[in-house]
């Protein structure tokens, strides 16, 4: 499943983002992929470690747990601190998957990479190129969100990231351990809880909303991995 999220972050902590990411300093963003993501890269991020990337994460990370639809369709366990890239002059990340496991920075815990999450702090209009290309079983597709907007996709997918040619593209990047590891089950409940919530601005609790929130809790119950 492939979801675009509105409005992670206000244009104000957007603001505030851009502000500290001018002043910080930024390193080649090889440094954080393997043998087969370091040939087709040319980026420069944030260092894992540094003060700006953990500030910023946390900033982040804030605005998602306050983000029902991305609870609903992430479904998160555990979230990788989230990251930050920047490219410019040419700067681009040609097709490659993601690694399956990521090892958290400064511990030695591991994480399975179920869903990739990228969230825009600059906007499309700002700069050309930089469009995010994920291809699946459905076609590819580009994306080319507004500033505090975040696409999310399964892992497993194919993507890139196509040269920037005029301006610059700043962007958050991380990955979810999800609770339901398999795509098309996330999906469906997804989809279940969408229905839900329609259903529910509609009947209020009645009893077949109650029956189906049920339904999707034994579900939910039947797949998680926790």
């Amino acid at each position: 499943m492939m979801l675009h999220v509105p409005q992670v972050l206000t244009p104000a902590q957007v603001d505030t983002m851009l502000t500290r990411l001018a002043d910080a300093d930024w390193v080649d963003g090889r440094a954080t992929v393997g043998a087969q993501g370091a040939q087709v890269k040319k980026n420069r991020q944030l260092p894992e470690d540094g003060a700006a990337a953990r500030e910023l994460g946390e900033m982040v990370l804030a605005a998602l747990n306050a983000h029902p639809l991305f609870f609903a369709a992430a479904l998160p366990a555990k979230i990788v601190p989230p990251l930050f890239n920047r490219y410019s002059g040419g700067e681009h990340y040609g097709m490659h998957v993601d690694g399956s496991v990521r090892k958290l920075a400064g511990s030695h815990a591991m994480l399975r990479t179920d869903v990739s999450c990228t969230l825009f702090l600059t906007d499309a209009d700002s700069y050309d190129g930089g469009e995010l290309v994920v291809a699946d079983a459905y076609g590819t597709h580009e994306v080319k969100l507004a500033a505090g907007d975040m696409i999310l996709y399964p892992s497993t997918s194919l993507h890139q990231v196509l040269p920037v040619t005029r301006g610059e593209r700043i962007c958050s990047f991380f990955w979810v351990q999800s609770m339901v590891r398999d795509d098309s089950r996330r999906a469906m409940l997804f989809d279940l809880d969408r229905n839900i919530v329609a259903l529910r601005e509609k009947l209020g609790d009645s009893e077949e909303v109650v029956g189906l929130t049920g339904h999707y809790h034994n579900l939910l119950r039947q797949w998680a991995d926790v």
